[in-house]
């Protein structure tokens, strides 16, 4: 029985080039090695992803019943979401854009 069950995270202040960079480490892996990579991580990716696996782990042991120790991480996607775009002043009265970037986050997992 092959069962995929996904949790998904919008608008997370992460760029998606640096959440790309987390989320290729644990493709594909077992979710308790994928968790045990992501607590020891430093990447401030590292903690929204492993908010966003332990959801998806939930996700499947409450609504698929599924067997957490088969659990991997079957796709993990991270995409480009809106830019914040913020004005700081420069000297001689010009100005700077700041941009914010978010990222969407969309996990699978399945055994």
């Amino acid at each position: 029985m092959n069962m995929e069950t996904r949790a998904v995270l919008r608008g997370v202040r992460l760029s998606s080039q640096k959440g790309r960079l987390v989320a290729d480490q644990i493709r594909g892996l077992s979710v308790d090695k994928a968790l045990n990579i992501l607590t020891f991580s430093p990447q401030k990716g590292a903690a929204i992803i492993k908010k966003v696996l332990e959801s998806a782990i939930a996700n499947a042991e409450h609504n698929d019943g599924a067997d957490i120790d088969e659990l991997k991480v079957t796709t993990i996607c991270v995409e480009k979401g809106t830019v914040l775009k913020r004005f700081t002043a420069r000297a001689k009265g010009r100005g700077n854009r700041i941009v914010k970037p978010t990222c969407h986050v969309f996990l699978t997992v399945g055994n």
